[in-house]
């Protein structure tokens, strides 16, 4: 995988979120990891289709994920995931993914984007890539979400 494709997913964390109302967030780090991304409680899997071929996961505890679904309802407290707080935790990813599909056609890179999935159970195994996988931690209103990138461009 090309380490320069994590650019836009960066690129789209930090330029989107403040567009909804999230205070400026910041990039902790970026490195490797093998295979599988292990759920902190809420997971949404965005894929990636024609030029490029993967999956963009947002991982995130369910506090994070209550506070992204309240900030996205202007407010709204958010105790339990019902069908409100989903859809906002589903658009956000698809803004966001949305977003660096704009950054991947700026660098000659065609791509559609799939429906988001959300799963909510802590501990769940998805895997995301045969070797390795690019995590970036941003941190968005002191709460952390990991953002795993396995992603290949075809030749």
């Amino acid at each position: 995988m090309d380490a320069k494709l994590v650019n836009p997913i960066i690129d789209a964390f930090m330029d989107v979120m403040p567009q909804m109302g999230f205070p400026m967030p910041r990039r902790l780090r970026v490195y490797l990891q093998d295979r599988n991304v292990i759920s902190n409680g809420v997971t949404l899997t965005v894929g990636f289709t024609r030029q490029m071929h993967g999956k963009v996961i947002y991982n995130m505890t369910a506090d994070t994920a209550r506070y992204i679904a309240s900030t996205m309802m202007f407010g709204v407290p958010v105790t339990k995931f019902n069908e409100m707080a989903q859809s906002a935790l589903r658009e956000m990813s698809n803004m966001l993914t949305a977003h660096a599909a704009m950054g991947f056609s700026k660098m000659g890179v065609d791509v559609d984007i799939t429906t988001p999935e959300l799963i909510i159970e802590e501990d769940h195994t998805i895997k995301i890539s045969d070797t390795h996988y690019l995590n970036v931690e941003m941190e968005v209103g002191g709460n952390r979400i990991d953002i795993a990138l396995a992603v290949d461009r075809e030749a």
